[in-house]
């Protein structure tokens, strides 16, 4: 796969993460892919300061990100 195909993957699952943050107050930015493997991102708003916000980017943004994009081997928050 391309890395503008993985790249395009990641936004469509950010797309559809995005409408469950934005309804608590908080958003994801995607801030990089690295060696079509490593994805950044960033929580803001809401996002930024809540207690879950490490388990909501693993099990919620990190499982639909590989959902898109299989070949995609981390997530991290660069916040």
């Amino acid at each position: 796969m391309t890395s503008e195909t993985i790249k395009q993957n990641v936004e469509k699952a950010l797309d559809e993460i995005r409408p469950f943050l934005q309804t608590d107050g908080g958003d994801i930015v995607l801030i990089a892919i690295e060696d079509d493997k490593h994805v950044k991102v960033r929580l803001e708003g809401a996002c930024t300061s809540c207690s879950v916000n490490q388990m909501t980017l693993s099990i919620g943004v990190e499982t639909t990100i590989k959902k898109y994009a299989p070949e995609i081997e981390t997530v991290v928050n660069v916040g």
